[in-house]
């Protein structure tokens, strides 16, 4: 019969998911791989620095120390002094004092500080050595007897010259003195010291000047310290702050406004 000749179809056969999820598997994880290289590869470029940047960074770093090696070698030469030193006392127009009193001794003519008595006669010998008229002309002035210099001075400009008023004459003698409780002369800290009895007309104050600073002392108003000063050029005046301070001072072209400014910056 027809039916007994029948060939028996085979059975499907079920699909293999066991191998779909296999493949899966392994391309999931090669995906994965990929991702962790890249990943790796860009990091290493993140973290590591070009040679210029590197170079860049490192002359940055090199650059601040010796910033701070500067502003120390500074800091190192700077006297290790203050402006409330007795030596470094500021007496000018802007910082007037009331009588001082210090306790004074005589040099040849004159009064000084009596803790600068050996530093000024030294001084004086030292100036005679370059010209035997250098001489002491002033030294302390108590506050009473600059009031009186100073109306005497102001007396002396009207009378020269009529067409001054007393606040025109006060100019002009604030030139060469200043008023009383102004005065530095009242600190007892202040010599005149030239070989004549004229203002800026010695022969010798270059010199003098020049080694002033080995005994302490240094030319209160040079030449171009009128803006700090306000006061003009003075051959003759000198003012004692101290060695340090005056090679300090000197070397650097400090006037003692300069300098206290430059100390209270410390």
């Amino acid at each position: 019969m027809q039916n007994e000749h029948y060939h028996r179809r085979r059975p499907r056969k079920k699909p293999r998911y066991d191998r779909l999820i296999g493949v899966a598997v392994v391309l999931v994880l090669a995906i994965c791989a990929l991702v962790f290289l890249v990943h790796t590869l860009l990091k290493k470029d993140t973290a590591t620095p070009t040679k210029s940047a590197t170079t860049s960074q490192s002359q940055k770093s090199s650059a601040k120390p010796k910033a701070s090696t500067t502003e120390a070698k500074k800091d190192k030469n700077l006297p290790d002094s203050k402006s409330t030193d007795w030596d470094l006392v500021l007496v000018n127009r802007d910082h007037p004092k009331d009588e001082m009193s210090p306790d004074v001794v005589q040099i040849d003519n004159i009064w000084v500080d009596a803790r600068i008595s050996d530093a000024t006669e030294k001084f004086l010998v030292a100036a005679q050595a370059i010209n035997p008229a250098e001489h002491l002309i002033s030294g302390y002035r108590s506050v009473a007897y600059q009031t009186t210099l100073y109306e005497q001075y102001v007396a002396q400009e009207m009378a020269a010259d009529p067409s001054l008023d007393r606040e025109a004459a006060e100019k002009k003698v604030q030139t060469y003195s200043q008023p009383p409780t102004k005065s530095e002369h009242q600190t007892g800290l202040a010599i005149d010291l030239s070989d004549v009895d004229s203002l800026n007309e010695s022969t010798t104050a270059e010199q003098v000047a020049a080694i002033a600073p080995e005994y302490g002392f240094v030319l209160r108003f040079p030449q171009g310290g009128i803006t700090s000063t306000g006061v003009d050029y003075e051959d003759w005046h000198f003012r004692y702050v101290g060695v340090a301070n005056a090679k300090y001072m000197t070397e650097h072209h400090l006037t003692l406004e300069d300098y206290i400014k430059l100390l209270d910056k410390k």
